[in-house]
C-alpha cells in the first residue's frame, strides 16, 4: 500500500441514531473501493463492524470501527460509531481524532435524537457536518419532509446537494446540483449512469443549484464577488467555496444515499474525496503545555492512542493517530505518560477486524499496532527529543449506576483486573470501589450500557456478577449547638486510664465568627480561642477543631488523640452510618490524672463527648443533588416535567434548542437510580439527559424518618 502524505489524508466520523444504517453503508463503502469483495449482512453476522459478538448478539454496534478506503489516490480513514447515547464514549473518540462528520439519517425517520445528540458533540468540538439521507428506497421515506425538518432544526445553513426523484420501492434516480446531472442505478447498484437532468426536472434543479453557488461563495471573498457579477462559479470553485463553508461550519450539505442497495455511494466518496477538508486544513491541535502540535511529517514523531480493542487469539488492538512526524516499523518510542519504551513491531491499517501491514505512516493518517507492553488508551508515545502529551478527549459524566460484585465472592480481585481492562477499551465505563458504601460501584451512560458490561463479563470472561441498586452516599450534618462532657475511667491492676473532655459542638459555614459565649440550661459558657484547626473532610465539607480550653485543664499534647476520637465518629454519624460535615467543635474544659491519662484515654472520650452532643444537636441527614438535563421533543415536555416533579424534582427553567426542549431540573441522586430507562419508555427513546453532581441538601422529614428506620433495622439484623 502506498504511504499517503498529510495533504492526501482525509479523517471522518460516521455517525447517526441506532437504525440509520452506518453498518450496511460501511460495507458500501469499502465494497466500492475494493477493500472486501462482497457486502456483508448484519443479519448474517458478517459485516466488517459490528464483529465482536456482544454486538452481534444484540444487532447493533457497541464498539467504534475504525476503517479506511483508496479513493482518486487519497486515503480516507473513517470511524463507525455505535448510534445508542449509551456509548457515546466511542463518538467523542472519533469526533476528536477526526475532522469532518457525517451523520447518517433513516429516510423515514428523518432527524432522531441520536441525530440531535451527535450534532450537539460536532458543535461543541466545531467539527464539520454533512447530513446523509439514508434507506431513500423505503415505502415511509419522503425526503422533502426530512428536508424540511433539517431546516427547522438547523436553519439556513442546510443546503441540499442532492434529491431523489422518486422515494420509496421504486428510488433508483437522482439529480446531483453541484454536478448538475442525473445519476440512476440498475437494481444491484454500483455504478451509475450519467445523463443530462431532464427537462421537467431543470427548474427545480437549478434553483437548487443557484442556492448552492450562493452557500459556496458565502465564506470566500473573491467567489463572492465573482459569484455577484456572473451568479456562477466554475464546479472547482465550488468545491473550494464548500470546502472552506464546511471548514467553518457555515454550511452543511445534505446527499442522498440507499446503502442497502448500493446507490450513491460511489458519489458519495467522490465528494468526500474531493472536498471535504484534509487533515492540515483544520484547526490543529494543542498538547498538554497549551503548544500547538500542526500534523506535519517533517515535525517529530507523536502518536496519540485513542482506542484499544481486546480480540480473541490476538489481544490488544492499540489504534492511534500520528499526530505530528512519521511512524516506521521497528520504531522505537517512549511513552510520554508512564516513561516505558515501546518497539512498533508492526504497524497496520485496518477495516475492522482486517489488518493491512504497512512500513510507513504519516502525520495525520491512523492506523494499529498489536503486542505494546504498556500503552493504555490516551497515552502518547514519543521520538527523540518530543515531549508531547495529549488530553483532549473530555466525555460526558456518567449517568447510571450500579454495584456489582461476583456471584462467587472468591472472584472479587478476578472481577476487578477484567473491570479495569475492559475500561481501556470503553474510558465511560467508570469502576470505584468506595470504601464508605462499602460496594463495587460501575458508572456508565445509561441502562444497556451496563447491561453490556454485564454480557460481556459472563459470555466473554465466564465471570456470572450481580448487580443491586448502589447505596446512596448520604451526609449527617447538625442544626443547632449542643454541649456534652464524658469522663473515661478504667483501673484494672497497674497503670488505669482516664480522660474528661467538656465540648461544644455547632453547625459550620464558611467565614463564621470565632466562638465567644454560649448559653446552655441557663448555664453561660465562656470561650478562650487558644487555636483553631480546619481540617477540610475528604468526602466534602469541613471538620473545624477549636482549643479552648484554660488553665491547662487538659495538656495540649492529648489535643491531637481527641481529635482523632472525634474523626473516627465524623466517619460514622449516628443516624445512618452516614459520613458527618460541616461540624465545629470546641474543646472548652476537661480533667486529666497525673498518672492515668494517656492519648487512648482522650481519644475515646472526645469520641463519645462528641456522639452525645452530636445527637442533641439536630442532626440531620444530607443527600447528594444532581443538575439534571432532558432534551426532550416538545410533544413529550408535559409528561417528562411531570415525571421529574415526581422524582422530588425541582424545575429550574425550560428553554428551545434545535427542535428539541431543554428541561433543567435538580433532581435527589436517590431518585435517578432507573431514570435512564423511564425516560426511554415515557418518549419511546427519543429524549436524552445529562446530569451532574450539585450540592447537598436537607432531606425531607419523612423520607429522614424513613432512612433511620431502615438503618436501626439493619444494625438490628447484623447483630
Amino acid at each position: 500500500m502506498k504511504v499517503y502524505q498529510t495533504n492526501e489524508i482525509k479523517n471522518i466520523a460516521l455517525l447517526g441514531n441506532d437504525g440509520a444504517g452506518k453498518t450496511t453503508l460501511t460495507e458500501a463503502l469499502l465494497f466500492e473501493s475494493g477493500i472486501i469483495k462482497r457486502r456483508g449482512r448484519i443479519t448474517a453476522k458478517n459485516t466488517v463492524s459490528d464483529y465482536f459478538p456482544v454486538e452481534q448478539e444484540y444487532g447493533y454496534s457497541v464498539f467504534s470501527t475504525v476503517y479506511h478506503v483508496e479513493w482518486n489516490n487519497k486515503k480516507l480513514n473513517i470511524i463507525d460509531c455505535p448510534g445508542s447515547d449509551d456509548f457515546v464514549g466511542a463518538a467523542m473518540t472519533a469526533l476528536n481524532v477526526t475532522d469532518t462528520a457525517v451523520l447518517l439519517l433513516n429516510g423515514q425517520y428523518g432527524p432522531e435524537v441520536g441525530t440531535q445528540n451527535h450534532f450537539r458533540y460536532t458543535e461543541k468540538l466545531g467539527k464539520p457536518v454533512i447530513f446523509l439521507v439514508n434507506q431513500l428506497d423505503h415505502e415511509k421515506c419522503d425526503y422533502d419532509n426530512v428536508l424540511e425538518q433539517l431546516t427547522n432544526i438547523y436553519g439556513s445553513k442546510v443546503v441540499p446537494v442532492q434529491y431523489p426523484l422518486e422515494t420509496g420501492p421504486n428510488f433508483h434516480e437522482l439529480i446531483d446540483v453541484l454536478l448538475m446531472k442525473k445519476y440512476s442505478w440498475g437494481p444491484d447498484g454500483g455504478a451509475p449512469t450519467i445523463e443530462e437532468i431532464p427537462a421537467s426536472e431543470m427548474d427545480k434543479a437549478m434553483e437548487m443549484h443557484k442556492a448552492l453557488v450562493e452557500a459556496a461563495a458565502e465564506h470566500d471573498e473573491t467567489l463572492m464577488e465573482k459569484f455577484f457579477e456572473t451568479e456562477s462559479l466554475t464546479e472547482d470553485e465550488m468545491r473550494e467555496g464548500i470546502r472552506k463553508g464546511l471548514a467553518a461550519r457555515g454550511m452543511f450539505p445534505v446527499f442522498c444515499v440507499c446503502a442497502g442497495k448500493d446507490m450513491g455511494v460511489r458519489r458519495l466518496m467522490e465528494f468526500l474525496g474531493n472536498v471535504v477538508p484534509f487533515v492540515d486544513e483544520m484547526p490543529p491541535v494543542h498538547n498538554t503545555r497549551g503548544e500547538v502540535i500542526e500534523p506535519k511529517a517533517d515535525g517529530p514523531t507523536s502518536l496519540f492512542f485513542f482506542k484499544t480493542a481486546v480480540e480473541p487469539h490476538i489481544g490488544g488492538v492499540q489504534y492511534f493517530k500520528v499526530m505530528s512526524g512519521k511512524v516506521h516499523e521497528g520504531d522505537d518510542l517512549t511513552n510520554a505518560d508512564r516513561g516505558s519504551k515501546e518497539r512498533m513491531a508492526q504497524l497496520f491499517v485496518c477495516a475492522g477486524a482486517n489488518r493491512t501491514p504497512v512500513e510507513e505512516l504519516r502525520a495525520g493518517d491512523i492506523g494499529c499496532t498489536v503486542k505494546l507492553k504498556d500503552v493504555k488508551t490516551g497515552n502518547t508515545l514519543n521520538g527523540k527529543d518530543c515531549e508531547n502529551r495529549f488530553n483532549f478527549i473530555k466525555y460526558p459524566n456518567p449517568k447510571y449506576s450500579r454495584a456489582i460484585k461476583p456471584v462467587n465472592e472468591a472472584d472479587v480481585e478476578k472481577m476487578m483486573a477484567i473491570l479495569n481492562r475492559m475500561r481501556e477499551e470503553d474510558p465511560t465505563w467508570v469502576v470505584e470501589q468506595s470504601k464508605e458504601l462499602k460496594q463495587t460501584i460501575v458508572y456508565g451512560q445509561g441502562e444497556f450500557h451496563l447491561r453490556t458490561l454485564k454480557w460481556r463479563l459472563e459470555n466473554n470472561e465466564k465471570l456470572m456478577v450481580k448487580y443491586d441498586e448502589p447505596k446512596i452516599p448520604y451526609r449527617e450534618t447538625i442544626t443547632k449547638a449542643a454541649r456534652a462532657d464524658y469522663r473515661h475511667k478504667k483501673q484494672s491492676g497497674g497503670a488505669g486510664q482516664f480522660g474528661e473532655v467538656h465540648l461544644i459542638v455547632e453547625p459550620y459555614y464558611e467565614g463564621m465568627p470565632m466562638p465567644d459565649t454560649y448559653k446552655f440550661n441557663g448555664q453561660e459558657f465562656k470561650m478562650n480561642v487558644k487555636g483553631q484547626e480546619e481540617i477540610p473532610l475528604e468526602w466534602g465539607g469541613k471538620l473545624v477543631f477549636i482549643n479552648s480550653v484554660v488553665g491547662g485543664a487538659i495538656d495540649t499534647r492529648f489535643m491531637p488523640a481527641i481529635l482523632k476520637g472525634i474523626m473516627s465518629r465524623m466517619e460514622q454519624g449516628p443516624l445512618t452510618g452516614s459520613y458527618a460535615r460541616d461540624v465545629r467543635v470546641i474543646i472548652y474544659d476537661g480533667k486529666m490524672h497525673p498518672v492515668d491519662s494517656n492519648e487512648i484515654s482522650f481519644m475515646l472520650a472526645g469520641r463519645n463527648a462528641f456522639s452525645e452532643a452530636f445527637k442533641n444537636a439536630g442532626p440531620k441527614i444530607l443527600e447528594p443533588i444532581y443538575d439534571v438535563e432532558v432534551f426532550v421533543p416538545s410533544d413529550k415536555m408535559g409528561d417528562v416535567m411531570s415525571d421529574l416533579q415526581g422524582r422530588r424534582g425541582m424545575i429550574m427553567g425550560m428553554s428551545s434548542e434545535s427542535g428539541y426542549e431543554k428541561l433543567v431540573a435538580k433532581v435527589p441522586l436517590k431518585e435517578m437510580s432507573n431514570y435512564s430507562t423511564s425516560l426511554s419508555s415515557l418518549t419511546g427513546g427519543r429524549a436524552s439527559f445529562i446530569m451532574k453532581f450539585a450540592s447537598y441538601e436537607l432531606v425531607p422529614g419523612d423520607v429522614q424518618d424513613k432512612l433511620m428506620k431502615e438503618f436501626e433495622a439493619s444494625q438490628d439484623k447484623d447483630e
